[in-house]
């Protein structure tokens, strides 16, 4: 082998993404965030984060300062309606709870609002 192969074969191995998570530790963060949610509505007759509204959703999904200013941002800039922004805090929570995190911060809201559809803009 030479020296420009190997440096090749390394610089590929740079841009390359990490390896993916095997369907194995997923299954176990998927697990794990059905436990939180179980335990966390034990006393509700809410069994998932899907079920909550109102008062319970504020409690257990409002974000950190830096997701709420995010979005608060989001909302007037996409138009979210009471029920899109309800979402957003549902599925948010859910990533927060697939994180392994106790609270719902910036981080869970962005990626909350990358899952949202955007209506094409004319």
């Amino acid at each position: 082998m030479f020296k420009s192969d190997y440096l090749l074969g390394f610089t590929a191995d740079l841009v390359l993404p990490p390896p993916a998570e095997g369907s194995a530790e997923v299954a176990a963060r998927v697990a794990a965030a059905r436990a939180a949610q179980t335990t966390r509505y034990a006393a509700r007759k809410a069994r998932t984060n899907a079920e909550i509204d109102g008062e319970l959703l504020e409690a257990v999904a409002t974000p950190d300062e830096a997701g709420r200013k995010l979005l608060a941002q989001a909302a007037e800039a996409m138009r979210l309606s009471a029920r899109g922004y309800t979402r957003i805090l549902r599925v948010a929570r859910t990533i927060a709870d697939l994180a392994g995190s106790d609270a719902v911060g910036r981080i869970h809201i962005a990626e909350a609002l990358s899952y949202r559809r955007q209506a094409p803009r004319n």
